[in-house]
Parts: structure tokens; sequence; C-alpha cells
């Protein structure tokens, strides 16, 4: 089954959906969509570095990421203008990022595949590395549920119940750097920050509890990856962008719904 590079994509998108509904979910209670885009389109920078040392993609990625989530879990720390902040470093760091980039030949014939993703090109190693990363993500965020959840909805309800925001404020920002780590091959860097708001937005509308928001996302955001591919493969349309369409017709089916 693994032969099949369309399994291959399916399972990979997987992989991605179950992480990226749960963690989605609190990106959308805590409005960091902002901050979401600046960790994502840091991880050109990292591409273009990784490229450069030879090093693996992810691995490049991944530093990256980190150290743009530390900058900005520092700055919201200090209490900066935070809208203003995550709306310089997320457009800087995509400019420095295709800048960069510009310096590796290598690079320049595959800028599309870092942008949009290239889910089908998904081999076996990737599928071993997305599946690992998602599994840990979720291990973090199961074991840290309830405080990530107090301390998202009411931080001086999570200081009197003696959990410290600022410590799981950190928590979330290093998932979501692995998670765009992760999602650099499926969706690419421009598509990762809806693949997390999206199917959580969706999910929002019917959830009565932040469970049954996280599994609702999760469930959304695999359709979503079923559909997407499926289209793509009928329809001849880029396998990335398919999937977050998909997930856009979710949320706008719920809304109706909703005012129906």
């Amino acid at each position: 089954m693994l032969d099949d590079f369309f399994m291959r994509a399916v399972l990979a998108g997987l992989g991605l959906a179950l992480v990226a509904g749960p963690l989605g979910s609190f990106v959308v209670w805590r409005r960091m969509a902002y901050f979401g885009d600046s960790t994502a389109h840091a991880a050109i920078l990292g591409v273009a570095m990784a490229l450069a040392f030879e090093v693996s993609i992810y691995a490049g990625t991944l530093a990256v990421a980190v150290a743009m989530a530390c900058l900005v879990s520092a700055l919201v720390t200090r209490g900066q203008a935070m809208d203003t902040i995550l709306g310089v470093l997320s457009h800087s760091a995509l400019a420095v990022g295709l800048v960069a980039i510009g310096f590796v030949p290598a690079a320049r014939s595959d800028l599309s595949s870092y942008l949009f993703g290239d889910i089908l090109a998904v081999g076996r190693a990737d599928l071993v590395l997305i599946w690992t990363g998602a599994a840990l993500v979720l291990a973090v965020l199961a074991l840290r549920w309830q405080r990530l959840v107090t301390s998202s909805l009411n931080e001086e309800l999570a200081m009197a119940a003696g959990i410290d925001p600022r410590v799981e404020r950190l928590v979330l920002s290093l998932a979501l750097a692995v998670v765009v780590a992760l999602a650099i091959r499926v969706v690419g860097s421009l598509l990762i920050s809806a693949m997390l708001i999206v199917p959580a937005a969706a999910a929002r509308t019917w959830a009565r509890t932040p469970e049954r928001m996280a599994a609702g996302a999760a469930l959304i955001a695999a359709a979503s990856v079923i559909l997407g591919l499926w289209a793509s493969l009928r329809l001849d349309t880029p396998a990335g962008p398919s999937i977050v369409t998909a997930a856009a017709i979710f949320f706008v089916v719920s809304q109706a719904l909703r005012r129906a």
C-alpha cells in the first residue's frame, strides 16, 4: 500500500490533520492567527538554510520555526503591540526567506512546492517523521490539556489555579513550530495557517465543549484532506490548495447551516 503515492499522500495528510485540529483550536481561542503566519512564513528561511548547509528540510524548518516561535512568545510576554509586531514579523520572515532561497540555485525550481506543498511527493521517510511528530505533539497536548485550556480561556483564572500562562504559551508556541515543520511538505508555508484555523473555525460553530471542538476540527481537517486529494486527482488541481479549499467549503457550509 505504501508503494502507492496517493496512499502515502492520504496518510501524510491525515497525520497532519489529527494534530492540526486540536492545535488549531488553541490558535482560534487565543486569536493567534498572525502568530501562526509568522512561524509558517519563517519556514521558507528554514528551507533555504537547510539546502545551503545540506541538512534535512525538516531540521532546518524546525530550527527557524522554533526560533521565531520563541521570539514571538517573548514579545507577547513584554506586552508589545502584537498585531503590528506579528504583521511585521510575518511578512518580513517571508520576504527574507524568499530572498535567501534565491541564493540557493537548487531550491529555485522547487519554490512552489515549499510555498504550496507537494503532498504527492511524500515518501516513506516523510511519513515516519510526520506521524512521529504528530504523535509527540498530541501527547503533549493531552498531558497538558486542562492547563492549556484554562490559560487560553482566562489567564487570571489560570494564575489563581497556580498555572503560569507564560509556560503554557511557550508550550503552544513550540508545538506550533513542530507542526509547521511537519506541514511544509504537505500544504506549504503559505497554507499551513489555513489548515490550523479553518477546520477549527468550522468546528466551533457546533461544539459545546473544548474537547468536542478539538475532535470536530480534527475530523473536518481529515475530511478536507481526503476530499481535497480526491478533487486534485479528478480535476488535476494542486493538492495543497485543494485541501485548503475543501476545508473552506466545510466552513461555509457550517456557517450556512448555523444561520438556517
